[in-house]
């Protein structure tokens, strides 16, 4: 079965424009995200998909394959549905059933290791959204909106996402100590089968997408599923130019 990476990557980012052209280390910061995902022995094939022309030529100039696609489109999700669509239409070898992992363009620390679990997870989820999590192990990352949480059943599937400290520990708050031990980071690395990627992105924004302004909540909403699969590792998405001196000291520890 066919896996493929597709790694969206937006040029105009409200908080930094031009972000994936960024210099990391003598690199754009879309090279690391391309090499991490090559790295993995379990894709096939890696694609950038981009909205603009400089984005295009960089992932050209370094090796790689990068797809045009709209400026237009609300989500990463959307670009890569749009750069599936173009795959299938130019006859690249995609079945309803091959594995498409969705990386996101600011996320030059993912390890290989956290690429192959999530293939492996979706290898036994035909009907379901695949994503990563991690203990949060510092009480001030549970409390920082910037840090999605997610509770999930017994099962491992997702109930819920929120920018809010879920599960609240009601004890802690009113006698001083906690019982949580379900604290858990949403890792933004997704996998789809190319059936459930084009059914999902066809599906309206939902209410609690909005709300929080998390996407995956729109699958929730609709009865797809989201499996789970929790990770030793941790991860460190680029959002401003601050970010980029902080990713720079860990990436000869984080490697």
């Amino acid at each position: 079965m066919v896996t493929i990476c597709v790694i969206p990557a937006r040029y105009g980012s409200t908080r930094f424009p031009g972000k994936p052209l960024a210099f990391l280390k003598n690199k754009p910061i879309i090279q690391h995200v391309y090499e991490r995902a090559k790295s993995s022995k379990m894709i096939d094939e890696v694609f950038v998909a981009t909205d603009d022309s400089r984005i295009l030529h960089t992932v050209e100039s370094f090796g790689g394959k990068a797809i045009m696609t709209s400026s237009k489109h609300p989500s990463g999700t959307d670009r890569i549905a749009e750069a599936v669509d173009k795959l299938l239409q130019e006859g690249y070898n995609l079945q309803e059933s091959s594995i498409v992992i969705n990386l996101q363009g600011d996320e030059p620390l993912i390890k290989k290791e956290m690429i192959d679990q999530l293939i492996d997870l979706m290898k036994n989820e035909n009907d379901s959204i695949g994503t990563l999590a991690k203990r949060i192990e510092k009480e001030d990352d549970f409390f920082n909106p910037n840090i999605v949480k997610v509770v999930f059943d017994k099962k491992g599937y997702a109930l819920y996402f929120s920018r809010s400290p879920i599960p609240f520990d009601r004890e802690k708050f009113i006698k001083g100590f906690s019982k949580n031990n379900f604290m858990y980071k949403h890792i933004g690395i997704y996998g789809y089968n190319v059936r459930i990627l084009k059914n999902f992105v066809g599906l309206p924004m939902s209410r609690l997408e909005e709300i929080e302004s998390l996407e995956q909540l729109r699958a929730l909403e609709n009865g797809i599923k989201i499996k789970v699969g929790l990770t030793e590792y941790d991860s460190f998405g680029i959002d401003t130019p601050e970010d980029l001196e902080v990713a720079e000291k860990c990436l000869n520890t984080y490697s």
